[in-house]
């Protein structure tokens, strides 16, 4: 398709949102970059054009065909944009929703961080966005004048109360630095200029017109900066406002903060006298009843009393009142009660005598023995052997017992 007019407002109006299409266009522009100068004037006409929504469109399409042609290092596109891309650029951001203003700054610092524009033409840029951006209320301000601050600055966020002082001064110093800026890089060509050798050569009326404006030019920039150094004094002046507040409140915070530890500390040493009270009561309690049992052991309980089983031999018959303390008259009493049976003679004598004595042990209790007396006065016991005595004789009685006998039927 040959270019003409026609052609290239064709071509931008079939343009949409894809790549495909921004990239096609962009690839037939750059081709026809002979004449970038006409294109770019025709592409500046469309977008103001268009609605908001669809401007953003035409900044991808100005972004893809000047990074194609910085990367092909071919300055036609780059020098066709560079005096144009501020005013686009501010009226597609104007009025546009907060995500096409979010996406369009977003194609801004691309251009920033790839130097695809020279700094003064971004500088600018960014100046007419904060402009934008502070002619909306103060309490939807995304920065302060739309430089540095917010240049990745997407939707509008609520600003700080306690900031409010400090957007008027800056607002003032953001719209004060883009003239001295360009006073500034005027006066400083023009000096170099001037300076040149080969201005030397030019007749002295053409030195003294020379040597008049920049005497002009400097006196603007001079002013120019001077503007900037009393904005940016005012703005130093609220921010110390704010610095002196902030740093009474914090001496405030801090106080308090060492009147708080000092209580926490009390607290803490309170609870810790209340902790060792308590266990040390807890001792006493536990000593006091330690003591009352050593003091009163409990009483052992007696020696059971065990019944003799074991009946003392015959043969110490004699020593059976010493044994159980008892008398000789009790157990003859005794004895004389028990009923006698007759049977062969040996049998029928020794049985007697063996119920009675006994009877007569079944009298007495176990004497406990203790000591010495125990060792001697030890129960005997009987051997199988010895479990009836040799009662001697033919009649089976000893003389003893028949001794005794005799006295209680006397008697």
């Amino acid at each position: 398709m040959a270019y003409t007019d026609d052609a290239v407002l064709s071509k931008l109006s079939a343009l949409n949102e894809s790549h495909e299409s921004i990239a096609t266009t962009a690839q037939w522009i750059m081709f026809h970059r002979r004449h970038a100068s006409q294109t770019v004037h025709l592409w500046l006409t469309k977008l103001k054009d268009l609605p908001s929504p669809k401007r953003l469109n035409m900044i991808y399409l100005a972004n893809e065909v000047t990074q194609q042609s910085k990367a092909r290092h071919k300055e036609d596109f780059l020098n066709a944009f560079s005096p144009f891309i501020a005013d686009a650029a501010s009226v597609a951001y104007k009025g546009a929703p907060s995500d096409v203003q979010s996406k369009l700054r977003r194609v801004i610092d691309v251009w920033r961080e790839r130097n695809i524009f020279d700094k003064d033409v971004l500088n600018d840029l960014e100046s007419r966005l904060g402009e934008i951006d502070r002619s909306r209320p103060a309490a939807k301000v995304t920065g302060f004048g739309g430089h540095g601050f917010n240049a990745a600055a997407g939707p509008a966020v609520a600003f700080p109360q306690e900031l409010t002082p400090l957007v008027a001064p800056q607002q003032a110093l953001a719209k004060s630095q883009q003239p001295a800026k360009t006073s500034i890089n005027t006066a400083n060509a023009d000096y170099d200029k001037l300076s040149d050798p080969a201005s030397a050569n030019a007749p002295l009326p053409v030195q003294a017109a020379r040597l008049s404006g920049l005497l002009k030019t400097l006196a603007n920039a001079e002013g120019a900066v001077t503007q900037c150094i009393r904005t940016r004094k005012d703005l130093i002046k609220e921010l110390e406002k704010i610095l002196a507040t902030n740093r009474e409140a914090l001496d405030a915070d801090e106080k308090q903060m060492m009147e708080l530890s000092g209580r926490r500390t009390e607290v803490e040493q309170q609870r810790q006298a209340v902790e060792m009270a308590i266990l040390g009561g807890l001792s006493a309690t536990a000593g006091v009843g330690a003591s009352a049992a050593s003091r009163n052991p409990v009483p052992e309980p007696d020696r059971p009393q065990v019944e003799a089983l074991t009946p003392p031999h015959v043969q110490d018959h004699a020593d059976a009142d010493d044994f159980y303390g008892g008398s000789g008259d009790a157990a003859a009493h005794n004895g004389a009660d028990l009923p006698f049976h007759s049977g062969p003679a040996a049998a029928g004598s020794a049985a007697p005598d063996l119920e009675m004595l006994s009877n007569l042990a079944s009298q007495y209790q176990a004497v406990p023995l203790n000591g010495a007396a125990a060792a001697a006065n030890k129960k005997r016991k009987i051997e199988a052997s010895d479990e009836f005595p040799d009662l001697g004789g033919d009649d089976g009685i000893d003389a003893d017992v028949k001794e005794m006998l005799r006295n209680e039927s006397q008697g």
